[in-house]
């Protein structure tokens, strides 16, 4: 097993953090220095074309990145101590007695401290723009609509997050986006 990181990835200090759970040592430590740029160097780019880090290679499989794939990769391939819960929605509903209102509560709950953070940071922030880093499309958009569209999904009221809203109305105006909401894909239930 060989793992790149850098001391100060977060992102690879939660997949140090499972590999100790599991007690499991990889044989290789690479330390790519994203101080000196050295995620962006050919090396490390012939390991992870996205030149971001974590990244692990285990055996002869292809090279894992982003830490969560990599943690639930951990947990699949080293089932002891379990990581994940077995089934998190029987757990809140037979171990924590929560009915569906309360259940449907928690996620609201957790969905308003997702947008609020997104709203702090985009209405806050300098480089935001008719998207959220300037005036195209990034990654940042994608995730961000599909924060506000699972919202929907929950009746979340987006009142209170009138950035995040403007910036979600003007890419589902995108074809790209339009095309591919959820309620568009074949199985999904027929609009109301």
């Amino acid at each position: 097993m060989k793992l790149y990181s850098f001391w100060r990835s977060l992102a690879t200090f939660r997949v140090r953090i499972a590999l100790n759970l599991k007690g499991l040592v990889p044989e290789e430590v690479v330390d790519v220095n994203l101080m000196q740029g050295r995620q962006r160097d050919a090396a490390y780019r012939a390991v992870n074309p996205q030149m971001l880090l974590p990244a692990l290679l285990d055996g002869d499989g292809p090279v894992l990145f982003q830490s969560l794939a990599i943690i639930e990769y951990l947990d699949e391939t080293h089932p002891q101590p379990p990581l994940l819960p077995s089934a998190p929605r029987e757990y809140l509903e037979h171990e924590l007695k929560v009915d569906e209102p309360t259940r449907l509560k928690w996620i609201r709950h957790w969905i308003g401290e997702a947008l609020s953070a997104l709203e702090a940071n985009l209405a806050g922030h300098p480089e935001t723009g008719r998207y959220c880093q300037g005036d195209a499309v990034t990654m940042a958009d994608i995730c961000l609509v599909s924060q506000a569209t699972g919202a929907g999904f929950f009746k979340y009221d987006m009142a209170r997050f009138p950035t995040v809203r403007r910036i979600t109305e003007l890419c589902m105006q995108n074809d790209a986006f339009a095309r591919a909401h959820p309620l568009r894909q074949p199985g999904a239930p027929q609009a109301a």
